[in-house]
């Protein structure tokens, strides 16, 4: 072939152009008067030896030889002869291949990544830039995308060494090598591997750029209900879902942060599967979808110092043995208060971009010089009451829409276990009655979801929660079985604590005639079993508005935190919380959560007069009017 049949040398007359053969070109490829990238394979007394290609090498004489090159050295050389027996000898250009633009001539088919499945055994070139750079015991793993997927290259040099130590994350190459399958999966066996520069590097950054914006591009999914207040929401959303695939397609970890509650997994197992899934399409890599995605739970509805070191200690763990980037954080169910924000300094030392998909109450001016997307019914004049599980189920089916008609239910769990009262409760209910679930039976699965989560801990535990959510489960007649154990177990639990504790509580009529429960649920709870304080105040507030039908606020309360519930009442936790904060010097006082729902935080030896200045907040709290006249008539 010659350069202008390989599409993109030119002609030997192309002033500034240096060609890099690749490495089934032979001599014919080559041409008097072109300038050559070459590679010193050997010294001698009387010069260096050079390869242009597997096929093209010859003597650089120490005549025509600049410097004092070793192997492994690059050089840029012309075509000085040819002799009669074959032997080629070539003349060291005065030019540094460091600041030359590299021009391909190519030897083997142009391909895609999307292309390689059906090549195998092929020669191919493949252009594309390294995300992830992986030393194995054996060769050395680059992970090249293109845009229109990621696959890994694998390199030998020798066993552990580090082939092409010259080429580092992010760099445009070429690579050329054989189509190869590993364990069922797809990898290029590299034969040559070069890392272009100038022209070249920015003409592969300039299609990748374009290819990731035209597949970033979230689906344009009608939402499930028709509620008018989720359409504020969608926008927002969509970016999110934007931001994600363009993760995927960047091989950019994402470790998806999320409450360990009901709703929190009901929104955080529908993004992991859709994630996963999409991860699947992008990435030849079978592995890909559990290294690069992770679900994280979080015991408090807020983003721990302990959370985010051990997230931090992974992730540069990682970077170094793994060769990935550092991670995008996704906060889900939590991640917009301004407890959260000593978290995220810490995270402000790295990049470590963050998103936010939350429906507590938020505190945008201190969260928001450190998120890149905050997701929040509050910003957009709603409230608690659209769950973040509603949102995530929404986000998931803009991510990968195929996953439609496994997630009908989920919205309907979600709600139940947050007790949304959201206008759209009925029609979410619905959908999942459509899908085989009656109110009782998405009542079990929240109760199942808590339960478990309660005994996993810090683990994900990815498998047993997707069967119990019925999320990417095979086995219809195992999730009915187990959330039906799992619920009557978490049941008789919430009995036997209740049966224990309610001789205890503390009952009193505020003066806005709400009645006010109390429990010390230190003394009169069983501690390190199912369910924890929180659940425990929410099981007896329950109770308590059941038996009353009258407005209820419930605290549970132990030597430094409390528990608060309300229903009927008007109050507005965050801002009392607040206020707390600042009459009480010396007390800690630190808290949040939804209007109605939340807990707070202080110094044990604060704890008397901190609950009793909470609660004459709460006398003054305003009461809902359906209930209020409710009162009036009974008074």
């Amino acid at each position: 072939m010659t350069h202008s049949a390989a599409g993109d040398a030119g002609t030997a007359t192309d002033d500034g152009v240096v060609y890099d053969l690749d490495s089934r070109c032979t001599l014919e490829d080559v041409e008097r008067g072109s300038r050559y990238l070459a590679t010193v394979n050997g010294t001698v007394d009387y010069g260096v030896f050079v390869d242009l290609s597997e096929h093209v090498s010859g003597l650089v004489h120490e005549s025509n030889l600049r410097g004092d090159p070793a192997v492994g050295d690059d050089l840029v050389v012309t075509l000085a002869e040819i002799r009669e027996d074959g032997d080629v000898g070539f003349e060291a250009a005065d030019v540094d291949p460091a600041d030359v633009d590299t021009v391909a001539v190519r030897g083997g088919d142009e391909v895609g990544v999307g292309d390689l499945a059906d090549r195998i055994g092929d020669l191919v070139h493949l252009e594309g830039d390294v995300v992830q750079i992986k030393q194995t015991a054996g060769p050395t793993v680059f992970s090249v995308r293109d845009g229109s997927g990621v696959v890994p290259c694998a390199a030998f040099e020798a066993a552990g060494v580090r082939a092409h130590p010259d080429v580092e994350l992010d760099d445009a190459v070429r690579v050329t090598g054989t189509v190869e399958t590993r364990e069922d999966a797809v990898q290029l066996e590299v034969d040559k591997l070069v890392r272009l520069r100038g022209e070249a590097a920015a003409e592969v950054r300039d299609r990748i750029d374009d290819a990731v914006a035209e597949r970033a591009a979230p689906a344009d999914v009608e939402p499930l209900v028709d509620w008018p207040a989720l359409e504020p929401l969608r926008e927002d959303l969509a970016d999110v879902a934007r931001r994600l695939r363009e993760c995927v397609l960047e091989a950019r970890p994402i470790r998806l942060r999320h409450h360990a509650d009901g709703d929190g997994m009901c929104a955080s197992v529908p993004i992991q599967l859709a994630l996963q899934r999409f991860i699947a399409t992008v990435h030849e890599d079978p592995e890909a979808a559990r290294h690069l995605c992770k679900r994280l739970p979080s015991k408090a509805p807020f983003y721990e110092m302990e959370d985010v070191t051990r997230d931090l200690n992974f992730a540069l763990e990682d970077r170094t043995r793994h060769g990935q980037r550092l991670p995008l954080l996704f906060m889900v169910d939590n991640g917009s208060t301004e407890e959260d924000v000593p978290a995220y300094r810490a995270l402000d030392q790295y990049d470590v971009p963050i998103l936010v998909v939350d429906h507590h109450h938020p505190d945008p001016e201190a969260v928001e010089p450190f998120v890149a997307e905050h997701v929040n019914p509050y910003l957009h004049g709603e409230d608690y009451r659209v769950t973040t599980g509603m949102l995530c189920v929404e986000l998931a089916r803009m991510i990968d829409p195929s996953i439609t008609g496994e997630l009908d239910h989920v919205p309907a769990v979600a709600g139940l276990s947050d007790r949304s009262q959201a206008d759209a409760m009925d029609e979410y209910i619905a959908l999942a009655e459509a899908a085989g679930y009656d109110e009782a039976d998405l009542r079990d699965v929240g109760e199942a979801l808590d339960y478990a989560a309660h005994w996993l801990r810090y683990d994900a535990g990815d498998s047993l929660i997707g069967d119990v959510l019925n999320v990417d489960c095979d086995d219809e007649a195992h999730h009915r079985e187990l959330v039906d154990f799992l619920a009557t177990r978490a049941r008789r639990d919430v009995a036997a604590q209740l049966e224990d504790a309610e001789p205890h509580v503390d009952h009193e009529r505020l003066d806005n005639g709400a009645h006010l429960y109390r429990l010390d649920v230190e003394h009169h709870a069983r501690r390190f079993t199912y369910p924890a304080p929180g659940k425990t105040t929410g099981e007896l507030h329950d109770r308590k508005v059941d038996a009353t039908g009258d407005p209820v606020i419930t605290i549970g309360y132990g030597p430094d935190f409390a528990v608060l519930r309300s229903d009927g009442v008007r109050l507005d936790i965050p801002t009392m919380v607040g206020e707390l904060s600042e009459e009480f010097d010396g007390a800690g006082v630190s808290g949040g959560g939804h209007l109605v729902v939340g807990s707070i935080k202080f110094v044990p030896g604060m704890r008397e007069p901190v609950v009793e200045a909470l609660v004459e907040k709460m006398a003054d709290a305003e009461l809902d009017e359906a209930l209020r006249s409710t009162l009036v008539r009974e008074e």
